[in-house]
C-alpha cells in the first residue's frame, strides 16, 4: 500500500504567514478557457435547437440514444418495484427528518406599525418554478433528490423539473417520487442546465436551478445566471471539503472516518484536521491509512488526501480562528465540550458537534440540508434551506393621517435627492387630504 501525503505532520506556528496562507488555499476550480467555451456553445445550441441538441449531446457525451426525454410515470413505477425495501425505508425516515427540520423554517409574516397608520408587512412567496440537477455516473445521489425536493413542495413551487443523466438509477426515480416531483427528464451535464434555463420542447424553462455537478454544469450555471434570458442559481458550487477540530480527547477512528467520507467524493476534495495534539495527529494518519484500505473509492480518496493537511496548532483557540479563516463547508467539533466554543464559529456550511454527530448524517438524515456553500464562501452564503426557495416582499399601507405624519420627512429628503416627482406624490395627496379636512 502506497503511503498519502497526508501522515506528514505540519506544525502552524513554524509556518511562514506566507505558508500558512498556502496551507489554507484549495484546488483551483476556475474552469479552463476551453470548459468556457464548450459551456457556451451548448447553452446557445440547445436555446436555438431545443429537443434536438438535447438528443445529440447525450448521443455525444453519455453514449445514450434518446427517444423519449421525459421519462413516463410507468418508468418511475417501475423503479420504484425494482428498489428494496430496506432503501425505501431508509429513504422514507430521511424524508420524514428533512420535512421536520425545513418545515420548522417556514417564515411568519412581519407586520408592524412603524408610526401611527403606517403599517409596514414582510410577506413570502414560492418561487413559481424550480429545475433540480442530479448527478449520475458510478454513484447516484438520490440523497441530493431528498434535500432539493422536500424544500421545494414544503415551499409550495408549483412546478418542480428533475434532470439526471441516461440511465437515471432507480433510487433517483424513487426519490422523485417520494418528493412529489411528477416532471423528470433524462438530460444530464451542461445541456441539462441550458435545457432547464431556456426551456425546449420537451422541458419547460424554470426560474431557479438547483443542484451539484462537474466542471461543465458548474460552468454553465454560472453563465445561465449571467445572461438575462438564463436562470438563477442557488449558490456557486466547488469541490467538497471537511475540517475536523479534535482534542486529546478525540476519538481518532471517528476523525479518519469523517475525513475519508469526504474524501471519497472527489480527486479535488479537501480535508483538514486541526489539533493542538500532535499525538491525535499521528494517530489520525495511521486510521486512514488503515481505513482506506477498506474503502471501494479508496484511489479516488488517496487522490484528495495530496491536497490535504495534519495540522498542529498551539491550542483550541487557534484552531477556531484558523476554521474561521477557511470556512469550510463541513466543520466538525470533536471535542469534549463543543456547546462553549460554538458560539464563536463564524463560517461553516454545517457544524457537526461531539463524538456521536458523523458528517454523513448531516449527509442523508439528520433533517439539515446537505447543499452547502464551498470554497469559502461560507462568508457570505448559507446552507440551502426553505428560504431559498421562496420569495419576500414587503407591503405597506398607510392611512391619511399617517401620510400626514411622514410627509414633510417624505418631501425633505426626495428635494435633497433632487427628485421632485417623488415630492410631488406627496405633496399632491397633503393638498388633497388638506381640502378634504376643510370641508
Amino acid at each position: 500500500m502506497q503511503p498519502t501525503n497526508f501522515n506528514t505532520l505540519i506544525n502552524w506556528q513554524q509556518c511562514s504567514e506566507e505558508q500558512q496562507k498556502a496551507l489554507l488555499s484549495r484546488p483551483a476550480i476556475n474552469a479552463s478557457e476551453r470548459i468556457t467555451a464548450a459551456v457556451s456553445d451548448i447553452l446557445d445550441r440547445v436555446k436555438a435547437e431545443g429537443d434536438s441538441a438535447l438528443r445529440d449531446f447525450s448521443q455525444r457525451f453519455d453514449h445514450v440514444q434518446v427517444a423519449d426525454i421525459r421519462i413516463t410515470a410507468s418508468e418511475i413505477a417501475a423503479a420504484s418495484a425494482r428498489l428494496s425495501d430496506d432503501v425505501k425505508h431508509a429513504m422514507a425516515q430521511a424524508v420524514r427528518n428533512i420535512e421536520i427540520f425545513h418545515n420548522a423554517q417556514k417564515l411568519p409574516v412581519v407586520d408592524v406599525e412603524t408610526q401611527p397608520g403606517v403599517r409596514c408587512q414582510q410577506i413570502t412567496r414560492p418561487i413559481a418554478s424550480v429545475g433540480l440537477y442530479i448527478p449520475g455516473g458510478s454513484a447516484p445521489l438520490p440523497s441530493t433528490v431528498l434535500m432539493l425536493g422536500t424544500p421545494a413542495r414544503i415551499a409550495g413551487c408549483q412546478r418542480v423539473v428533475l434532470c439526471s443523466p441516461p440511465p437515471i438509477a432507480d433510487e433517483i426515480l424513487y426519490a422523485a417520487q417520494l418528493c412529489g416531483i411528477q416532471e423528470v427528464f433524462q438530460i444530464g451535464g451542461a445541456q441539462a442546465i441550458a435545457a432547464m434555463a431556456f426551456g425546449s420542447e420537451s422541458v419547460p424553462k424554470v426560474h431557479k436551478i438547483f443542484g451539484p455537478g462537474n466542471a461543465y454544469v458548474t460552468e454553465a450555471k454560472r453563465q445561465v445566471s449571467q445572461r438575462l434570458d438564463g436562470a438563477a442559481i442557488d449558490m456557486p458550487a466547488g469541490p467538497s471539503e471537511v475540517l475536523v477540530i479534535a482534542d486529546s480527547g478525540a476519538t481518532p477512528a471517528f476523525i479518519a472516518a469523517d475525513l475519508l467520507s469526504q474524501a471519497e467524493h472527489g480527486p479535488d476534495s479537501q480535508v483538514i484536521l486541526l489539533t493542538p495534539d500532535a499525538a491525535i495527529a499521528q494517530a489520525v494518519a495511521v486510521e486512514v491509512e488503515q481505513q482506506l484500505a477498506l474503502l471501494s473509492r479508496a484511489d479516488i480518496a488517496r487522490q484528495a488526501l495530496e491536497s490535504s493537511r495534519l495540522i498542529v496548532t498551539n491550542d483550541l483557540q487557534q484552531c477556531i480562528d484558523i476554521s474561521n479563516a477557511y470556512g469550510p463547508e463541513h466543520l466538525i467539533l470533536q471535542i469534549r465540550q463543543p456547546e462553549e466554543i460554538i458560539d464563536q464559529i463564524d463560517n461553516a456550511g454545517s457544524v457537526f458537534m461531539g463524538d456521536w454527530s458523523p458528517e454523513s448524517a448531516g449527509d442523508y438524515a439528520s433533517g439539515t440540508n446537505h447543499v452547502l456553500p464551498t470554497y469559502g464562501y461560507t462568508s457570505t452564503y448559507s446552507s440551502l434551506g426553505l428560504a431559498d426557495f421562496v420569495k419576500r416582499m414587503t407591503v405597506q399601507q398607510l392611512t391619511p393621517q399617517g401620510l400626514l405624519g411622514l410627509a414633510s420627512t417624505i418631501e425633505i429628503l426626495a428635494q435633497a435627492e433632487q427628485l421632485t416627482a417623488h415630492k410631488n406624490a406627496v405633496t399632491l395627496r397633503v393638498t388633497a387630504l388638506t381640502a378634504l379636512n376643510k370641508e
